[in-house]
């Protein structure tokens, strides 16, 4: 077994990267994805009691957010699935973000009940392609186990 220099062993030496990650929305493999981004926030809250300190807490709401890049070209092909040409009358679908690294130890993110909550375009001069950024709405994150 491999040590680096703070005396934490490798496993396999490879870290998760890019080339590790393969995206799927509604099962669909997405190869003009260049970023993807998702996060949850649950509302914590201290509860008193007698005295000046918490006595407990209380855990409230659970906010999952996302937003995904893609190039032009995809967002295009995935707008075509829509009945009106827009992206926010898609139907809610699951966006899953499998990381496959050397190790063979699969691990999916599932991003539950998906809707585009924007479509949007911009050039400037120079560009030689495009990437177009949209927000998710979303109902929940299965995390990884």
């Amino acid at each position: 077994m491999e040590v680096i220099n703070n005396g934490v062993p490798f496993i396999n030496g490879k870290l998760y990267d890019w080339a590790d990650i393969v995206t799927t929305i509604a099962g669909v493999p997405v190869t003009g994805i260049v970023a993807i981004e998702y996060s949850d926030d649950q509302e914590v809250e201290v509860k008193y009691g007698a005295g000046r300190y918490p006595v407990g807490y209380g855990k409230g709401r659970i906010k999952p957010t996302a937003k995904i890049t893609l190039y032009q070209e995809e967002v295009e092909a995935i707008q075509a699935q829509s009945v009106n040409g827009r992206l926010q009358d898609i139907a809610p679908f699951d966006i899953n973000v499998t990381y496959m690294p050397d190790s063979g130890i699969v691990k999916t993110d599932k991003l539950r009940n998906c809707m585009f909550k924007n479509n949007k375009r911009g050039w400037k001069e120079g560009d030689t392609g495009k990437t177009v950024e949209l927000d998710l709405l979303l109902s929940n994150i299965d995390w990884a186990k």
